[in-house]
């Protein structure tokens, strides 16, 4: 019986290549600028300029925490042995990469308490997706568990988290001191009681405001028999000084791409590790790292797992961004933490005179204005937030949570100098000043970024998403 290869061979003659290059010629020259190659770098660096970034000025953008990330950190995820391997490679061949994952679980098992960590989930979402399906596993033989209690200042993906998991949402309100109304909590958890599987929250919370009754929380969901899930994108508020496992959390993602330094924005990349209690460790996805006593291995054994969610191991290179990032800081995390809350609260008292503080209290490391007092002159939140494009400073997050009226939430990270926060107070100060002054100027706002005012409305009616390249 002749091989596939002899039945073919006509293929791989010298005669078939040369007939199939000279078919896939083009017949016509390529339409391209006759130009130098400085010109064209001068073309691409203009484009690069026109972008904002963490580098170029202050981004306030809240609940992201779009903080500097130390170059240190970018020189080791481009290491030769890091950046050229292949997540097909055998254990034996991956030694130092598997032990790097291994390591970090380690060092943020310490930072949130838990007992075991996955950082397969490629996102925070992904982290949800997956949190949510450990507890959808944890009760698969309880039907009844139908049902997860979501705050209304909680993350915009945690009610579709829990939706694409099958559960029911029952959204609980905020209290006068925009946290969790603890009596109506007791409420639900009277009406529904066994059909309750978790509750969902992070604290502080999206208001950047610690929920003083946590443990008060804690002890009712566990007493219900329900498990309580730890939205991880705050973290930056509270390493070192407390962990979601002493506030009696269970179950805990993480945003690696927030809070330990990787480029965040752009859709990518990211990581959403998740942290789990012991009782519900044997859930997490595989493979499982371990180690031996002589060697990192990938396992596989795991007859309760909730099964496979990344297609490899997650984001390598944001592990290695993370783990660079945790070595350098050790300890000092807490200051990350600490500089962090201190400079929310110092922009919140330098501007609570000129924009409406919906609570009145200590925030964490960010805060929510509302622009209220601006709407009533005619100029609204998003007509502020294009002002403050002019003066080179990232808008902050607008118009959430949803709770606040023509919210502003403001998130100034850690890395951040005290001139820079200065200047950006002087410039909200003056916004408000200009406000009352000259409030029809800011229908024309902005005016000197390379994309100008925008018709919106026109936008949105007569929506166009097809790119045309014309010769």
């Amino acid at each position: 019986m002749k091989t596939i290869f002899e039945k073919n061979k006509n293929l791989h003659s010298k005669s078939f290549l040369d007939n199939e290059i000279e078919f896939n010629k083009r017949k016509t020259p390529l339409n391209l600028p006759d130009t130098t190659e400085l010109e064209v770098m001068r073309h691409y660096k203009e484009l690069s300029d026109r972008n904002f970034c963490i580098e170029k000025g202050f981004y306030p953008l809240g609940s992201c925490t779009m903080k500097y990330n130390p170059r240190a950190n970018e020189v080791a995820a481009r290491l030769e042995g890091f950046l050229n391997l292949h997540p097909l490679q055998s254990d034996c061949d991956c030694q130092g990469a598997l032990e790097l994952i291994y390591d970090l679980e380690e060092a943020l098992k310490i930072i949130t308490g838990m007992d075991a960590i996955t950082l397969q989930p490629c996102a925070g979402a992904h982290g949800e997706f997956c949190a949510m399906n450990i507890v959808k596993k944890y009760f698969e033989n309880d039907k009844k568990r139908k049902k997860v209690i979501i705050p209304d200042n909680a993350h915009g993906t945690n009610p579709m988290s829990a939706k694409m998991n099958g559960f029911d949402c029952i959204e609980i309100k905020s209290d006068k001191n925009g946290e969790v109304d603890f009596e109506e909590l007791k409420l639900l958890v009277n009406n529904y009681g066994e059909e309750i599987a978790a509750i969902m929250m992070t604290n502080p919370n999206t208001l950047g405001l610690f929920d003083k009754n946590i443990l008060k929380i804690s002890e009712l969901m566990h007493k219900n028999g329900s498990l309580l899930y730890y939205d991880g994108a705050n973290l930056n508020a509270i390493m070192g000084h407390t962990n979601p496992r002493l506030m009696g959390f269970d179950i805990v993602h993480l945003n690696l791409h927030k809070t330990f330094s990787t480029p965040h924005g752009g859709g990518g990349p990211g990581a959403g590790p998740v942290g789990v209690i012991k009782e519900l460790e044997k859930y997490l996805p595989v493979p499982t790292i371990k180690f031996d006593g002589q060697k990192y291995y990938r396992n596989y054994d795991n007859p309760y797992t909730i099964g496979k969610i990344s297609t490899f191991y997650g984001n390598f290179s944001v592990f290695v961004r993370a783990y660079t990032y945790i070595l350098m800081m050790g300890n000092k995390l807490k200051n990350v933490s600490s500089d962090a809350v201190l400079a929310a609260n110092y922009i919140k008292e330098k501007l609570k005179k000129y924009f409406k503080l919906p609570y009145e209290r200590s925030c964490m490391h960010e805060f929510v204005l509302s622009g209220d007092f601006q709407k009533e002159k005619g100029v609204s939140t998003l007509m502020m937030a294009k002002r403050l494009m002019d003066s080179n400073y990232h808008p902050p997050t607008v118009y959430f949570p949803l709770i606040v009226h023509e919210a502003m939430m403001i998130e100034p990270c850690e890395s951040e100098t005290k001139e820079v926060l200065d200047n950006f107070i002087q410039t909200m100060i003056n916004i408000a000043k200009e406000v009352e002054n000259n409030p029809e100027k800011f229908s024309e706002y902005p005016i000197s970024t390379p994309v100008l005012k925008a018709d919106e409305t026109l936008a949105a009616r007569h929506l166009n998403t097809k790119y045309e390249f014309n010769n």
